[in-house]
């Protein structure tokens, strides 16, 4: 069983058990979150989509950390005009554990 959801403006597709990187949320780790927006909701050959969302859909996660990914290297140059530019980013990120999908009416979850 799987389902797609939205979450800060990213789409991802999750499964029970699995883990995911999202946006930054404001949870303390080892808190659960619920995720509301469910694009969709797969269980083997049964699959619900939404118009936007599924009603009823939900996927429950807990939050195991938060962390900063890799530094992402911006270089701005322009040649033979004495011009170059460097700068660095790095991405705050929430580390999640799917532990259970739900769909109204699917007898899932």
């Amino acid at each position: 069983m799987y389902a797609v959801i939205q979450t800060g403006g990213k789409q991802y597709r999750v499964a029970q058990g699995g883990t995911l990187r999202v946006e930054k949320l404001a949870a303390e780790a080892g808190a659960t979150v619920e995720l509301d927006q469910v694009l969709m909701v797969a269980e083997g050959e049964t699959v619900r989509v939404g118009r936007p969302y599924v009603e009823g859909g939900k996927v429950t996660a807990t939050v195991k950390a938060h962390g900063r990914a890799e530094k992402v290297k911006i270089i701005k140059f322009k040649r033979r005009k004495h011009y170059m530019k460097r700068q660095g980013h790095r991405q705050w990120y929430t580390l999640l554990e799917v532990t259970d999908i739900s769909a109204a009416g699917m007898g899932v979850g």
